[in-house]
């Protein structure tokens, strides 16, 4: 099984058109889609209430994908240890409180660790995962490097075999290939009940742009072409054989074309969205990112 959805729910104007301008958007994605990456989970850690919200604002069926907090895999600054909370266990057990009310309606998908592309292959950074993971005790977990470290030469089977030993869920990326700061397309599963793959887009420009203004709104400025997303649902398929479900998360927010992106490639593989029928907003005459970095 093949399910597709967004990286948030809040940053989709195109689908909520026909909804008007609706504070509580959640009820209106799963109009669309059966599964959610959760974002916000990564900047603070919620309070249970408002994962029970988000339980109950969602249909039978639905599940979400939570982001780790960021002091959980090396992002956070300052504070205890790089983090407001009083030591490790205490920042772990906070997060587990948080995502209680979703495991509870059986609406986890996964818990998604994402590194730090200065998180790079290491025996002290294997320890770093171990101890995660035991943390996490039998919440289901995703793994995300941005380091290519991790499957650079001989390297790639060993931190597969890692991730099937420990009980990871293997995290298949695309996204540009710069610098170290990122990993290729690592078609795999570690997991036999799921494989998880997040779209950044492929803007390179943007990529490495963290640290001047405005990087946020252009790191994920693409719009995948109808010949780049017909090559992800033959590749998608291969991974259907190799895990029970595929999860696949468009992360490419910054221009909104995540959810075109997304509707395109159901299409595809000869799914609907819930609903049953949608519109795609029209090809752009020329990509937003392109634009962004002409010259005067």
């Amino acid at each position: 099984m093949i399910e597709i959805g967004l990286c948030g729910w809040g940053d989709h104007s195109e689908l909520y058109r026909e909804a008007g301008a609706s504070r509580n958007k959640l009820p209106v994605y799963a109009h669309w889609f059966r599964v959610v990456e959760v974002d916000s989970t990564f900047y603070a850690i919620q309070a249970p209430q408002v994962m029970e919200k988000w339980a109950s604002d969602t249909p039978e069926g639905f599940r979400f994908v939570i982001k780790a907090y960021q002091g959980m895999t090396g992002h956070a600054r300052g504070g205890k240890g790089g983090h407001p909370f009083d030591g490790e266990e205490a920042m772990f057990r906070a997060f587990l409180d948080a995502i209680a009310p979703i495991r509870a309606a059986g609406k986890l998908m996964a818990v998604l660790f994402q590194y730090p592309p200065w998180f790079n292959c290491t025996r002290q950074n294997v320890d770093v995962l171990r101890s995660a993971k035991a943390r996490m005790g039998d919440v289901p977990c995703g793994l995300e490097f941005r380091h290519q470290s991790w499957f650079a030469g001989e390297m790639r089977e060993k931190t597969l075999a890692f991730e099937r030993r420990e009980g990871w869920i293997h995290t298949v990326c695309d996204e540009p290939q710069v610098g170290d700061g990122c990993i290729p397309i690592v078609e795999a599963a570690a997991d036999d009940a799921l494989t998880i793959v997040r779209f950044h887009g492929r803007n390179a420009n943007g990529w490495v742009s963290a640290g001047q203004p405005n990087w946020r709104d252009v790191r994920y400025l693409y719009r995948y072409d109808e010949r780049e997303l017909a090559e992800w649902a033959e590749r998608l398929r291969r991974l259907e054989r190799l895990s029970d479900e595929v999860c696949v998360l468009f992360n490419n927010n910054s221009g909104g074309d995540a959810a075109d992106n997304a509707l395109q490639l159901m299409a595809m593989l000869g799914q609907l969205p819930p609903r049953g029928s949608y519109e795609l907003a029209p090809p752009k005459e020329e990509p937003e990112q392109l634009k962004l970095f002409e010259l005067d």
